[in-house]
């Protein structure tokens, strides 16, 4: 990657008139913005449906994209939609804060409407997207469809035919779901439409798209409902055993994050086909991906289902290089970015160094004086990625102002800005990783914004609160615009 520079926003926390960000002429109008500051990238959130929880992390799908983020204004372009009717709905009032329920409640029965007037059966179009995607979306359509006639439950829940996709009853619920199959498959259809329209435009200005995945999927997915081979199932296709991380020093009892662990045995004699057709499927919507929880390669933590803690998990062995390997050889070369965080093993940071993918440094995980930090800018090669802080972290107003006296101390020490009033200081951190011999430097919109605790993404581990931020145009001004610019070509990184 060359030195370049880029903001990191989630398509949901840009304005709109609809309660959430989408593909709007708002996001149009932010690729606008990035290229007036000089930078390179827009970095985003994962793009798949949510589920419980609102996380973009926790999906209905690895492949599918989330509904919410459909324009509807283009649907009253295309005559589906009357201007009328969308503003008859009521898709929440705070222009800083996304109302979920609403948007759950609101959102689809528009859709539906556009929907019932598209005439999607007629539409080539549509029957190609439809082909070409069959391998994910029959399922994934089928998945929704169903889930519906079980008033939204889990599938381990649902009737014990259709949880174990016995063939009677797969070809039942097709004939009887048919509409409502047709209308999730016509959403996805919609939506990648949309997006890569927009994408086309960000590339044509020259910003390219740095995308999000999670090494793991949801319970609760049509993955996990489709190929429950892939995973460490019982025989009623319940978790054996499920992911997250040990105690730390951040979390005395660690992060149980209930995703279902790979059966790394069956996708190595697959040859890693279904991570091959993912990441496959990745490199159309983004330019370059970064994957969360790189470490998950090399080994992961195991915890036994039904745990209420993260306790009592042990460490098993992951695919290690003999994945990217075979992602070399089906897909060529492409861009990825390893999230590294976190404590590394010896062998975590031989994989990273074998895969040749830049690992990321964080700010806010760098000025703890008692110990020695690799994330201190001095310790970075140029095969890196430098963010003050990312979707999981406070703000950087928020973080310093909760620094005890001896870390902040060390921060003005090394930065040598104790003249900085509080209020400014956070810019001292932007220019420090923008400064930095990082190839890439990617900053949160909010920190650029000086925002505080009103504008943190998420607070890992808790339910509620969460993914809920979002900008106003009026925060983007020209003069954060022209500083911007001003300190990106100073730093050698214009694009």
């Amino acid at each position: 990657m060359k030195r370049a520079s880029g903001i990191l926003l989630p398509v949901a926390s840009l304005p709109s008139k609809y309660g959430i960000g989408c593909f709007s002429k708002e996001a149009y109008a932010f690729i606008d913005k990035l290229v007036e500051a000089g930078q390179s990238y827009w970095q985003i959130l994962p793009l798949s449906p949510t589920s419980y929880g609102d996380s973009p992390y926790q999906s209905f799908s690895s492949f599918a994209g989330n509904p919410y983020f459909i324009d509807p204004d283009a649907l009253v372009e295309e005559g589906l939609l009357t201007q009328e009717e969308c503003e008859e709905f009521d898709f929440g009032s705070n222009p800083v804060q996304i109302d979920y329920e609403k948007q759950y409640r609101q959102r689809f029965r528009l859709l539906r409407l556009a929907y019932g007037r598209s005439r999607i059966a007629e539409n080539p179009e549509f029957s190609r997207f439809a082909a070409e995607n069959a391998d994910w979306l029959e399922d994934y359509a089928l998945f929704m469809a169903v889930k519906e006639r079980f008033d939204g439950a889990a599938w381990n829940e649902w009737a014990e035919d259709i949880r174990k996709r016995w063939s009677f009853a797969m070809d039942y619920y097709r004939r009887e779901c048919y509409f409502d199959i047709e209308f999730y498959k016509y959403l996805q259809f919609v939506f990648f439409g949309q997006w890569m329209k927009l994408k086309q435009y960000a590339n044509a200005k020259g910003i390219r798209i740095i995308g999000d995945i999670p090494i793991y999927v949801a319970f609760d997915s049509s993955d996990a409902w489709a190929n429950p081979e892939m995973f460490q199932f019982d025989g009623e296709y319940l978790p054996t055993a499920v992911a997250g991380c040990p105690p730390d020093s951040f979390s005395a009892t660690g992060q149980l994050w209930g995703n279902p662990l790979y059966r790394w045995e069956y996708h190595r004699q697959s040859g890693y086909r279904w991570w091959r057709r993912r990441m496959e499927h990745c490199f159309i919507l983004y330019d370059v991906v970064r994957i969360d929880h790189f470490r998950g390669f090399d080994e992961y933590y195991s915890i036994p289902y039904g745990d209420e803690t993260a306790e009592f998990g042990h460490w098993e062995k992951g695919p290690g290089m003999e994945l990217f390997r075979a992602l070399r050889a089906g897909l060529g070369e492409k861009e990825i970015i390893a999230e590294d965080l976190g404590f590394l093993t010896e062998s975590v940071e031989r994989l990273l160094e074998d895969s040749g993918y830049p690992g990321m440094k964080v700010l806010e995980f760098a000025f703890d004086p008692r110990e020695k930090s690799d994330y201190l800018p001095h310790t970075y090669d140029k095969n890196c990625v430098v963010y003050t802080g990312t979707h999981d972290n406070e703000t950087l107003v928020q973080w310093y102002k909760g620094l005890d006296e001896e870390s902040r101390a060390f921060a003005e020490e090394y930065m040598d800005n104790a003249a900085t009033p509080d209020k400014e200081k956070y810019w001292d951190f932007v220019r420090m990783a923008m400064m930095s011999v990082a190839d890439t430097c990617v900053i949160p919109l909010q920190d650029y914004l000086g925002l505080d605790k009103e504008a943190r993404i998420n607070k890992p581990s808790t339910l509620g609160g969460n993914w809920l931020w979002r900008m106003t145009e009026e925060m983007l001004t020209d003069e954060v615009i022209k500083k911007i610019y001003r300190l990106t070509e100073i730093s050698a990184r214009l694009a």
